[in-house]
């Protein structure tokens, strides 16, 4: 089935065009201390009165995972979600959280439900070692049905501007370091909800059930990345998230290098696998709109591999950086063979 995520109703495509439109009307104007461009994973400004260091900043959301939350009437977990996201997004720099703000609008206020969802926010927040600065709470009837909900945040931190990763020192040799995704974290979640019926959630799924499965937490990276840029040279990383390898390394390699991948060297969480099949996805939209069991990658020199996969568990080498000529794709994941 082709552009499965699209007839599921997300078009990734047109949400790549917006953010060239976003990019075409700001492009007049910046602020004179905001460091980068519109498009990345988070976005830079440098702190007044010190040249040496830079705020980050990133905004998201946890998609329609809400939606298996509520129907599952699970609410703890989503706002660790949120948070977890937010500080690996702002990680690709080299940032360290400073404070998060949420937003969690309602159709109809229920206490205790939104007590739970904050609950999630603020444990994630304290292992993170992140400050929960405030929020927003809006019950919207007529914008949301009663039992709906939706919840984004934002994150602040902060990092010297001569640790931001550079991906122009990434070359061809490097190799990438994966960290493993344990599901879906909190993107493709409306395309698993067209293949994976309400029905199906307490359904039995392995060791597990389809709910289980689907509402899998979103782990934070900050801890394991930590640990692998204190003993090894990390020179670009990459959060992945919507798009899946396809569309976020690009953003962490230079013109002339192209990121290749080897499937057989990580597991594809099954949900994924189950997902694939019943979609009937093709292995570049598998790839496109899943992580497929990479959740966040790191560029490092081979001199650096021994040294990086012995600084956290679970790490491995999962490709290479390769040359690059014009015209030829960014990234390839070559698959599993059967």
């Amino acid at each position: 089935m082709k552009d499965a995520y699209a007839r599921a109703g997300v078009d990734i495509t047109a949400g790549n065009l917006a953010v060239q439109r976003y990019r075409d009307v700001t492009s007049a104007w910046t602020h004179p201390d905001q460091l980068g461009t519109l498009g990345g994973f988070s976005g830079l400004f440098r702190l007044p009165g010190d040249g040496k260091r830079a705020l980050v900043g990133s905004t998201d959301g946890v998609g329609t995972k809400i939606l298996i939350a509520a129907a599952m009437r699970r609410y703890d977990t989503v706002g660790a979600d949120l948070v977890n996201h937010c500080v690996n997004d702002i990680l690709v720099t080299g940032a360290d959280p400073l404070f998060f703000l949420d937003y969690l609008a309602v159709g109809k206020l229920d206490p205790e439900v939104a007590a739970l969802v904050v609950s999630g926010v603020h444990r994630a927040c304290r292992e993170n070692g992140c400050a929960l600065l405030g929020g927003e709470t809006a019950e919207m009837p007529g914008v949301y049905r009663p039992d709906h909900f939706d919840l984004a945040g934002t994150i602040v931190g902060i990092v010297d501007l001569d640790a931001v990763p550079d991906p122009n020192r990434v070359e061809p040799g490097d190799a990438i370091i994966g960290l493993p995704a344990v599901g879906l974290h909190t993107n493709g979640y409306t395309l698993a909800r067209a293949l994976i019926p309400e029905d199906d959630y307490d359904a039995p799924f392995g060791a597990t059930t389809y709910g289980d499965a689907l509402l899998a937490p979103h782990p934070s990276y900050l801890a394991p990345v930590r640990a692998i840029r204190a003993v090894a040279d990390v020179k670009a990383m990459a959060h992945i998230t919507g798009g899946g390898l396809l569309e976020n390394v690009p953003r962490t390699l230079p013109e002339h290098a192209a990121a290749v991948f080897e499937q057989t060297r990580w597991e594809v969480p099954p949900v994924m696998a189950e997902l694939v099949r019943r979609g009937a996805l093709d292995h570049e939209e598998s790839y496109r709109t899943l992580n497929m069991g990479v959740g966040y990658t790191l560029i490092v020199p081979v001199a650096g591999v021994t040294a990086a996969l012995a600084a956290t568990p679970g790490a491995r080498v999962v490709g290479f950086v390769q040359p690059r000529r014009d015209g030829e794709p960014r990234v390839v994941v070559h698959p599993a063979r059967t």
